[in-house]
């Protein structure tokens, strides 16, 4: 191991003699092997090959650019194809990682539907468990055949749906982009007046502050009078001033344009019975207790105390309190044991 680590100490890859003929990953020898592996674990710009060939490989951009000098080699570990343009820099620490976000960003560009493209949100709670389940199965190598043929069949099935949802996915992203760019032109506008506005009023205030040197020197009017008068032109010279004016927002901040027809898919309806509204009856086995209006006039409020303005406030009334009083006296007495 001591010749592989004098071969890689020279920094990523750098300190290794090329062949005379450029190898494959299958013709290295035993020593350049060892020196190879060495300097992609000391090499700090670590690239990652694709991961629908060999995602277990790790190599530094000098490793690459040594293996696949002509484009493409196998792969001396598990002697896989791989070609040179399909290598990239890796992102996260665990490559595992890497290879489900590439998958996932893959599968969901076929898998495109959204949730206007379906009669129910059950249906596509359905459509989102199985794009789950697909990157599922390729990121942990399970049933890779059928998986490849399901997605297969799904995109020669739906080929004008996907490039529907392609093409009206890359219209928002331009109209997004076009109102970014609109705010951003908008701010610097504002930001040009305001500054604009600003220079305008310290040249008005040097010019009235010289003007008014000049009225104390020359004028004989009391001080007092010509700081009035000084003012008073002061605040009218400010109110001429042209003020930066209020651009009423079209797009709100989302990109949407305000007052723009959405469409959607109608909601199914479900043919069913009307409500209709039945009154409670409730069977209190006793006599009907009088209306709230009539308990007044049939004396029943005679020897109730009337309710204080804060009680009205409150909700309680004589009538009210009656009431349920007269309720709770004539519950029962109908009733009689069979």
């Amino acid at each position: 191991m001591g010749n592989g680590a004098a071969a890689g100490g020279g920094g990523g890859g750098a300190g290794l003699r090329a062949p005379a003929a450029a190898p494959s990953g299958d013709t290295l020898l035993a020593s350049e092997r060892i020196s190879i592996t060495f300097s992609c674990l000391i090499s700090t710009a670590l690239v990652i090959s694709s991961v629908e060939e060999a995602e277990d490989i790790l190599r530094c951009e000098s490793c690459v650019e040594l293996l696949f000098v002509r484009g493409a080699g196998n792969c001396h570990e598990c002697d896989t194809l791989l070609r040179k343009s399909n290598f990239r820099v890796q992102l996260f620490e665990d490559p595992a990682i890497d290879k489900e976000v590439e998958i996932r960003k893959k599968v969901l560009k076929i898998y495109n539907k959204r949730e206007d493209d379906f009669p129910s949100l059950s249906e596509y709670n359905d459509f989102l468990e199985e794009i789950e389940e697909i990157v599922y199965n390729l990121t942990n190598n399970v049933d890779l055949e059928n998986t490849k043929k399901k997605m297969e069949l799904y995109q020669k099935e739906n080929k004008e749906v996907i490039q529907k949802n392609k093409i009206k996915l890359m219209r928002e992203q331009e109209e997004l982009e076009e109102a970014l760019e609109a705010e951003r032109q908008e701010s610097e506008r504002r930001r040009l007046l305001i500054q604009k506005e600003e220079q305008i009023q310290q040249i008005l205030k040097r010019k009235n502050k010289q003007a008014l040197l000049d009225d104390l020197e020359k004028s004989n009017l009391p001080a007092s009078l010509l700081l009035a008068q000084h003012k008073d032109r002061s605040t009218q010279l400010e109110m001429q001033v042209e003020k930066p004016s209020q651009v009423r927002p079209v797009t709100f901040s989302t990109g949407i344009k305000m007052g723009q027809s959405i469409s959607l898919a109608p909601i199914p309806k479900l043919e069913e019975a009307l409500y209709t509204y039945q009154p409670l009856q409730v069977e209190t086995y006793g006599p009907q207790v009088p209306e709230l209006e009539m308990l007044g006039k049939l004396g029943y409020l005679n020897h109730v105390r009337a309710a204080s303005p804060q009680d009205v406030a409150g909700g309680y009334t004589s009538s009210l309190a009656c009431s349920r009083a007269l309720q709770d006296a004539f519950s029962g007495l109908f009733w009689h044991p069979n």
